[in-house]
């Protein structure tokens, strides 16, 4: 085969030790050099071609793109973008598979405009950081070693389709199975009768590795999968306020297969926000209508259990605020997608296929991977801003609520948001590219410009957090407010903040 062809990132003096050292590393290890080619663009011969030109052109020809992140930006072109800063957007709008790597556990020290980078890496991707040159070589041969099993180059199964530790045919339901053949065959139209042995199921589903359950098998079927896998259970919280705070009014934690946890999450969220219930005009049932369409909380959770990183000691986590749902989850999003993208129509790429497929089979998620697209349009139909994506320590999906207000119009007796939340969301608003007044309102869930949000924005762009795009014209109907690097590093504070709490 040939090898994937490796762009080290990075022109700069500060890496040269680094870059060596990797170049030297993938070029002598005897599993690296057989599925890598690294290139660096201090080793390209003199030519009658602009710098700029060679690598960025190597960055649209390499299978993989490896970024190293300093404490110095680098030279600054008449756009006021280092060469670093333009790999890593060539590397991104070409959707090549990105690995980045940050010298140093903090970065205060660094460039503003390395730490508005890092930060925009960190919004889009899993980064990792390092010390030194032997920290740094390590941290890629594991991230290289995870490249090849990602694309099957090595022969080692995604976690859902290892055999589960001392899992035995004995730990799995039969009813389980049996309720799910019944129900699948009625979804779907599975091939498989419901007096079917668990073998028979099991092999069809590929979740038997040589006659032992796998993962996925213990996840789907398993009679108490907490036992084997500890973090598989979810966590779901309901806050009378906009932050964690202690004591929580209603705390649960969910075990039993990933169909269980998925419907008590959910219910568990269908039974603390609001619904109206209409008339029986037109037929015998009143309707019932929730504040956040059920579907949409659904896929939230089962995006969260079915995408989740399994590996993880970390568990899903169902938070619901006064003014918002959040469904936190310890996994990334795949390299071939970024936050942008996954608003757009794409294919479905799931991180645990074989848990991925029986989920599939009764209806739990789609294969084709619109679930994201439909919340999009149900948040709409509903008259909710659509709900926002970010990668924070793991993959976050927040759904705004029916701000202050029962579905009848009636205002509820909830607090008023609290400056600093409306300011963190505002900034939040901002990371995806500008927005106007109205655009804002909107998507923060408010029928018209409140006279707080007006107040926050003014703040904002007295600290410099936010830049108008048409200075020259403050009142101008085409006005729009972007974020700046000062904007990104106090979002960043806000968050810490609400982890840290």
């Amino acid at each position: 085969m040939t090898p994937i062809r490796v762009f080290i990132s990075s022109v700069q003096k500060e890496f040269a030790a680094e870059r060596a050292a990797l170049r030297d590393y993938l070029c002598g290890d005897a599993l690296m050099r057989r599925f890598f080619e690294p290139f660096l663009f201090e080793d390209v011969p003199a030519a009658d071609r602009r710098a700029d030109e060679v690598y960025l052109k190597e960055v649209e020809a390499c299978g993989l793109y490896l970024g190293l992140f300093g404490d110095d930006y680098g030279f600054e072109d008449a756009d006021g973008l280092s060469p670093t800063e333009r790999e890593f957007n060539r590397a991104t709008d070409f959707s090549k598979h990105r690995l980045i790597f940050v010298k140093g556990e903090k970065d205060n020290t660094k460039h503003p405009k390395m730490q508005a980078l890092i930060r925009r890496a960190g919004g889009e991707l899993i980064r990792r950081r390092f010390a030194s040159s032997a920290e740094l070589v390590a941290a890629v041969y594991a991230a290289l070693v995870q490249v090849l099993e990602d694309r099957e180059l090595i022969r080692i199964g995604p976690f859902d389709a290892a055999a589960c530790p001392n899992a035995t045919m004995a730990d799995l339901d039969d009813e389980k199975m049996r309720r799910f053949i019944r129900e699948a065959r009625r979804a779907r139209g599975f091939p498989l009768r419901e007096d079917g042995t668990a073998e028979d199921l099991l092999t069809h589903l590929n979740l038997l590795d040589d006659g032992r359950p796998v993962n996925a098998a213990v996840l789907l079927f398993g009679r108490m999968p907490q036992r084997f896998l500890i973090s598989s259970e979810v966590k779901c919280a309901h806050y009378h306020g906009v932050e964690p705070a202690k004591p929580i009014p209603s705390y649960q934690v969910y075990k039993g297969t990933s169909f269980d946890v998925v419907d008590q999450a959910v219910d568990f969220v269908l039974s603390k926000i609001n619904l109206s219930v209409g008339t029986r005009a037109t037929s015998t049932q009143a309707p019932v209508t929730y504040e956040i369409p059920p579907e949409v909380v659904r896929e939230a959770i089962v995006n969260a259990v079915a995408h989740r990183d399994y590996t993880s000691n970390g568990s899903v986590q169902v938070m619901l605020f006064v003014d918002r749902l959040e469904v936190w989850n310890p996994g990334a999003l795949p390299p071939s997608l970024t936050l942008a993208k996954l608003r757009l129509p794409h294919g479905s790429v799931p991180a645990n296929p074989l848990l991925a497929e029986p989920m599939y089979l009764v209806k739990y998620i789609e294969r084709m991977g619109t679930g994201i697209g439909d919340m999009i349009r149900r948040c709409r139909e509903a008259g909710l801003p659509e709900p926002t994506f970010a990668i924070a320590d793991g993959f976050v999906i927040t759904i705004q609520r029916k701000n202050g207000q029962t579905l009848a119009g009636q205002p509820e007796s909830w607090p008023e948001l609290q400056p600093q939340s409306l300011e963190a969301r505002v900034l939040s608003l901002l990371v995806d590219g500008p927005l106007s007044k109205s655009e804002l309102s909107n998507r923060l869930g408010h029928k018209e410009i409140s006279g707080q949000l007006n107040k926050i924005v003014r703040l904002l762009l007295a600290e410099r957090n936010v830049e108008m795009t048409i200075p020259d014209k403050p009142n101008s109907r085409l006005q729009q407010y972007q974020l700046t690097a000062a904007g990104a590093a106090r979002l960043n504070l806000l968050r810490k903040g609400r982890n840290d709490s």
